[in-house]
């Protein structure tokens, strides 16, 4: 008993320690959410602390009169308990307001401090109101008084080192302690551009998502953090490391001239491409690096970024493991081929694609034997786009596959169309992509377009590349094979120019194969006239039809008659012609029946 003749319940006391840990421990959880969210949703974090904070220090608060024992009966206003509980979650929330700002000032803490411990002292007094007891009013004074000033000062100096921790969690990588791009910007804004020059590097791993894969995302982390580690230790004191996300980083080197900056990116390249030993794994990645300069490509963090990256982009075409530094002309050709990519989602929507057939020619009998049929694009403002330019950009974004999926229809009720009106009867080719064969669906599609047009499989003819043939071989020739059942030929184009092996030559289900026009342009030379010669060796010995492409020449039409190829395709005969064309053509030539 003190001298009020109050008992305290040490137990009771002591669960009013674990409200308090329990409480603080929630309340840092959920604020730490709002430095990571935006708009309404750090609105409802916020208004959770408070709750969580106020509704806390009321239990603590009520806790600690149950552990009193009063030398009177003491009564409770249930309504005033409640009212003081919705006061300190008001003020919580209020307090939590002012200090959860982007750029956090003195006066946010004071201010803070303040409606925290005014929302405490308010608790206070509305919970001396709720008992009715009497007692020494100089000693309460000074009781409260003292348990005032002590919240002030604890809500103060809570709410610096809170802002503190949430401030690192928010400029901060927490994978490798590096700042993060919230650091990016604010370094650039204080620091950067304070020097007359400086360099930025875009460093990325050229094998990390490999190595991702396979051995999993601890480990991917574990190499992301010694990567962190090697490029601290490489730049030292001379600039600033960032970790952008992935395994993407970012270095900003002040007053830094781009000779320096060269070295500098050769230097951490070399040490980035060390072995690296992880749970007993030993590692290898090499790393691609960007650079751009200050004034030079840019005066903001924006456009050094964006140079940069282009540059990075530069490094990785050119075969990883490599440093660019930011070029304009580069710059001018990958904003073409991303405005390219933007039209040409939208093309085959706006029916701006269009076929184009070239005459296989019988040399033997001159008569045509075959046709090709060629994708050509009619952009509206740049004119006919070059397929060498807009086909691997289909074929990187996918795009490719309803594009062929419309030029088989196409094609097929075409040539279906020649043959009702009697202007041709011959088979016509369309290349196939790669793409076509990955989600093993192309003799469906095929199907489809053959039974929707009425045309008769041995009219259609698949162009594939040797690349094509040796990527997933057994796949690959499955599905083949399940075409030729049909009836629908096969022919592998450019043959020689790729890195197919002719121990499998035999394996594959194709009918026709084609000499690229590489060695027809080069017939002159003994060497491409002896690969010309075996390759027409090697396809009759298979029982293969062969057919020589880019004949241009009546000297090479002789070379190729001369060597046993008779089948020919080329401007020589006639160039790729719109299908209006094409019927012209077809009365001035005599078509195979």
């Amino acid at each position: 008993m003190d001298k009020m003749g109050i008992h305290y319940n040490v137990w009771v006391i002591l669960l009013s320690f674990a409200l308090a840990a329990t409480a603080t421990y929630f309340v840092l959880n959920l604020i730490s959410q709002v430095s990571r969210s935006t708009g309404k949703i750090r609105g409802l974090w916020l208004i959770s602390g408070a709750c969580v904070l106020g509704c806390g220090v009321w239990a603590i608060y009520y806790v600690g009169i149950m552990a009193s024992r009063f030398p009177a009966e003491v009564n409770y206003y249930p309504g005033r308990a409640i009212l003081s509980l919705l006061v300190g979650v008001l003020f919580c929330y209020l307090a939590f307001r002012v200090t959860s700002v982007p750029q956090i000032r003195t006066w946010h803490l004071v201010v803070g401090g303040i409606l925290l411990g005014s929302g405490f002292l308010a608790m206070h007094y509305i919970g001396i109101s709720v008992m009715y007891f009497v007692e020494n009013d100089d000693v309460l004074l000074m009781g409260v008084s003292l348990g005032v000033l002590l919240m002030l000062t604890v809500s103060a100096g809570a709410v610096f080192l809170d802002r503190h921790v949430f401030e690192r969690m928010a400029y901060h990588d927490p994978l490798t302690a590096l700042p993060n791009r919230h650091g990016l910007e604010r370094y650039f804004n204080d620091e950067f551009f304070g020097s007359k020059s400086g360099a930025v590097f875009f460093v990325d791993l050229d094998r990390f998502k490999s190595i991702n894969d396979t051995l999993g995302h601890d480990i991917g982390d574990m190499l992301l953090q010694e990567v962190a580690a090697r490029l601290t230790r490489s730049v030292g004191d001379k600039g600033k490391i960032f970790r952008l996300g992935g395994d993407e980083f970012l270095i900003a080197l002040p007053d830094c001239t781009l000779e320096v900056a060269q070295e500098e990116a050769g230097h951490i390249m070399h040490e980035l491409k060390k072995f690296y030993r992880i749970q007993g794994n030993e590692l290898y990645v090499t790393a691609s690096v960007g650079i751009s300069m200050t004034p030079l490509h840019g005066t903001d963090r924006s456009a050094l970024m964006k140079a940069a990256d282009t540059a990075l982009y530069t490094s990785k075409d050119s075969g990883k493991n490599k440093c660019s530094v930011f070029d304009q002309e580069v710059n001018r050709n990958q904003l073409r081929r991303m405005s390219l990519e933007k039209d040409l989602r939208k093309a085959l929507a706006r029916s701006e694609f269009m076929v184009v057939y070239q005459p296989k020619w019988d040399s033997y009998m001159n008569v045509t034997v075959g046709l090709e049929a060629l994708l050509r694009w009619r952009h509206p403002e740049h004119g006919i786009i070059s397929p060498a330019e807009f086909i691997p950009i289909a074929e990187e974004t996918g795009l490719i596959v309803p594009i062929t999926y419309w030029m088989l229809h196409d094609v097929c009720s075409q040539n279906r169309f020649w043959h009702k009106e009697e202007i041709a009867n011959v088979p016509v080719s369309i290349n196939m992509s790669a793409r076509m064969f990955e989600d093993g669906s192309l003799y469906d599609v095929v199907e489809e377009a053959l039974t929707r047009s009425e045309l008769e499989p041995h009219f259609l003819e698949l162009e594939i590349t040797e690349s094509i043939a040796m990527n997933n071989m057994i796949e690959t020739v499955a599905q083949l094979s399940r075409l030729r059942k049909l009836g629908v030929r096969v022919s592998l184009d450019d043959f020689g120019t790729g890195f197919s092996s002719l121990g499998n030559l035999d394996e594959i289900p194709v009918n026709t194969l084609k000499i690229d026009q590489v060695f027809i342009r080069n017939s002159k030379m003994h060497s491409k006239k002896a690969i010309i010669s075996n390759i027409i060796a090697i396809a009759t010995h298979l029982n293969m039809e062969v057919v020589a492409e880019g004949v241009e020449t009546p000297e090479q039409i002789e070379l190729l008659k001369s060597l046993g190829c008779r089948v020919m395709q080329g401007y020589y005969y006639g160039r790729p012609m719109p299908v209006q064309e094409l019927g012209e053509w077809f009365i001035a030539n005599t078509a195979a029946s």
